[in-house]
């Protein structure tokens, strides 16, 4: 069987619309879940739970979701049948973060929904799913420690590092207000709940 990617939720923390980013990878035997949290859990059986920030908001939410799952949330690599997830970091925040890179049947798949830089190591990718919780402008934390980057700056990133199917997930407010006076990216597409994405 290929390996499918279907996005759980495309939201940003507290969402108004979306349920929060995650996605789930399947591949053969196997199911990981990256992100999530909140209404975005995956049915059982699960293999891992993989997390990008192990100090986000979400992280109680997962906890409990993941004890009747019989997995903990955890930054790590998973390797089996083919399929290769691991972490790699992204400048977001004071504390370390990650994306991840997937390697399956000679594809390379990016999950890196929050980021304030767009990570190098998604150069070349066939599918990246990527942060939208900023339009026109990027989103600056507190204290400079970093944020989000802008859809419109991403978009031009991807292209330029020659991201074959980029996907924005992870989607705030202010994209929210875009797609809904009808705009879209200039690079990419929006990511939907519940479809399933193929490298």
């Amino acid at each position: 069987m290929a390996a499918e990617f279907t996005l759980l939720g495309v939201g940003a923390m507290n969402s108004p619309r979306y349920r929060p980013a995650g996605l789930l990878v399947t591949h053969e035997q196997y199911r990981i879940m990256l992100d999530g949290g909140g209404a975005s859990v995956p049915t059982p059986p699960l293999d891992r739970w993989l997390v990008c920030d192990a100090r986000a908001e979400l992280m109680p939410r997962i906890r409990r979701s993941c004890g009747g799952l019989d997995v903990k949330p955890m930054i790590t690599d998973f390797r089996a049948g083919g399929l290769a997830v691991e972490p790699m970091p992204v400048v977001h925040t004071s504390h370390p973060t990650f994306g991840y890179l997937m390697r399956v049947s000679g594809r390379r798949v990016v999950w890196a929904p929050e980021f304030w830089e767009f990570p190098e190591w998604a150069r070349g990718a066939g599918l990246m799913f990527a942060d939208a919780a900023g339009w026109q402008r990027p989103i600056r934390f507190a204290g400079g420690v970093g944020g989000h980057a802008a859809v419109s700056a991403t978009a031009e990133q991807a292209r330029r590092h020659g991201v074959a199917r980029l996907v924005f997930a992870h989607i705030g407010r202010p994209v929210i207000r875009a797609i809904d006076a009808g705009q879209e990216p200039p690079y990419g597409e929006w990511g939907v709940e519940g479809r399933v994405y193929r490298p």
